[in-house]
């Protein structure tokens, strides 16, 4: 039986904990489908838009042939059904974050009885590491070199520049 699994999440940016969850999803399941949520909840504001962080994951994912990156919107079981994914993948850093992720896999299989959640535990060198973190060390020119594939730290300064450049020439 092929089994496909989504790992969703907004990967804004991605950080190596990101990387070691789907590179340890593609050794267990046939296809994953890391999905790129494009609507973020409230409480998220994503620096990346959509389309720069399904680029960045694509290209940082590369080298794992049954991974495939993917924008989404809307409800993830909805969308799990679409994509005929049986499974969700979600890494687990911290007690805190079992407690919020074991609610949502009772409302997801609530909604979806056939799609069953399962928890990847992170890596003990990522159990610290956050996207948002990481988005505050590149925003306080801290080093966070550690923790992101070279092409974020690229990007992040792309980005910062490109932000730089329009306030001074929005100073007279």
């Amino acid at each position: 039986m092929q089994v496909t699994a989504i790992y969703p999440g907004t990967f804004d940016p991605m950080t190596r904990g990101h990387i070691d969850v789907a590179t340890r999803s593609s050794k267990m399941f046939d296809d994953v489908i890391l999905g790129v949520a494009d609507n973020p909840s409230p409480s998220k504001k994503p620096f990346f838009d959509t389309d720069e962080r399904v680029a960045m994951a694509k290209a940082i994912l590369k080298d794992l042939p049954n991974v495939h990156v993917r924008p989404f919107s809307g409800l993830l079981v909805k969308y799990a059904e679409e994509v005929n994914a049986k499974v969700i993948v979600r890494g687990l850093r911290a007690i805190s974050d079992f407690d919020y992720e074991v609610q949502i896999a009772g409302v997801n299989r609530h909604l979806q009885p056939d799609v069953e959640t399962v928890f990847i535990a992170a890596a003990q060198d990522y159990t610290f590491l956050s996207s948002s973190i990481v988005k505050e060390l590149a925003m306080l020119d801290g080093d966070y070199s550690d923790f992101v594939h070279p092409l974020v730290i690229a990007e992040f300064k792309r980005k910062l520049a490109a932000r730089s450049a329009a306030k001074e020439g929005n100073n007279p």
